[in-house]
């Protein structure tokens, strides 16, 4: 299946076929430089058959995690490309998850002023989310994605079958993303993710396809994040607080946007939200004290003096953005999740 997504500079296609990943050089063009970016929490095998593919590859495995998103690291690649005499026709490919395709889609996007970027995602979190849309991006100084450039890779291959090596903890912490834009954008998918199992070969591809279709309508309506594209941003000011103050092993991102849904969804919509993220085994209380994330929240960028902007889900499939007193925001907070 190709999934045309339509950018400032171009269009390019999203590839979702199980086996894809053995077909790289079908769907790649790789008869020159390659730099494959990856990391050691994906098997080498999933770099390796993309290597093979290569005419010229060079192989840069980093540590996994969050961690990695710093500028060393990003400097570390462009060594690399400096190292290996790559020239503006040359490309990078990422094969991993989030971390690593922001890292490579930034490297690919500064060398030379740019040069040729392609996505293998192999996490749920980066084929139904990050992926797509030209965010890329390094932290900074503790801050998220504060240093990067919207830079759309050229192709996406987006293979199912990578995602067998997973464990199950990180299967749910990609589809939380799922929840997310059923439960603003489509009733449907929400309710598919009710009634069927969401971990089910067919169901997930049916998940990734419809969470893809959703993403990629958004980006093309709003590249840069100006309106549309913040309602992704549901459930992600409480979770971005939580990664602020909690390590990435203590709670994954997907476990954070769960946690940040809940308090931003209508009575009616929390009703069917829960038993989902149950089924997920997402969380849907949070344990610890919740002043400390209320004052990382108070930082957010959406945040303006005694307000903050916020994207509610008043009906599921619907979203609302709005601006409420912090007090309000608060009181929501603690309601829902101390419990």
């Amino acid at each position: 299946m190709l999934i045309p997504v339509k950018t400032s500079q171009g269009t390019y296609d999203i590839v979702l076929e199980r086996g894809a990943l053995a077909r790289a050089g079908e769907w790649l063009p790789l008869d020159r430089r390659v730099l494959i970016v990856t990391d050691d929490g994906v098997p080498a095998a999933y770099a390796q058959t993309v290597a093979n593919a290569c005419k010229q590859p060079t192989v840069v495995t980093i540590p996994q995690g969050e961690g990695s998103k710093q500028l060393d690291t990003w400097q570390r690649l462009l060594q690399a490309l400096v190292d290996n005499a790559f020239t503006r026709t040359d490309c990078v490919v990422a094969v991993g998850g989030g971390v690593v395709g922001d890292l490579a889609g930034f490297a690919a996007a500064a060398y030379m002023r740019g040069i040729d970027f392609y996505n293998v995602p192999t996490t749920v979190l980066s084929q139904v989310d990050s992926s797509i849309g030209g965010k890329t991006a390094v932290d900074f100084r503790g801050l998220k994605n504060l240093v990067g450039a919207f830079y759309p890779p050229k192709r996406v291959l987006i293979d199912p079958d990578t995602l067998r090596t997973l464990p199950a903890r990180q299967l749910s912490n990609g589809l939380a993303e799922s929840v997310k834009m059923a439960a603003t954008f489509d009733a449907d998918l929400f309710a598919l993710l009710e009634t069927e199992d969401p971990f089910a070969e067919s169901v997930l591809d049916t998940v990734i396809e419809r969470s893809l279709c959703i993403k990629r309508t958004v980006v093309e309506q709003d590249e840069r994040e100006g309106g549309l594209r913040k309602v992704l941003n549901f459930g992600h000011t409480l979770a971005h607080a939580i990664e602020s103050v909690y390590d990435m092993q203590t709670y994954y991102h997907g476990e954070c946007v769960a946690l940040g849904m809940l308090p931003m969804s209508a009575p009616a919509v929390r009703e069917r939200l829960i038993p989902v993220l149950r089924k997920l085994s997402l969380p849907i209380t949070f344990d610890a004290p919740i002043d400390e994330l209320l004052d990382a929240c108070r930082h957010d960028k959406k945040t303006a003096g005694d307000t903050i902007t916020v994207v509610t889900a008043p009906a599921v499939g619907t979203y609302e953005m709005k601006t409420i007193p912090f007090d309000e925001f608060t009181q929501q907070i603690r309601q829902v999740l101390a419990r």
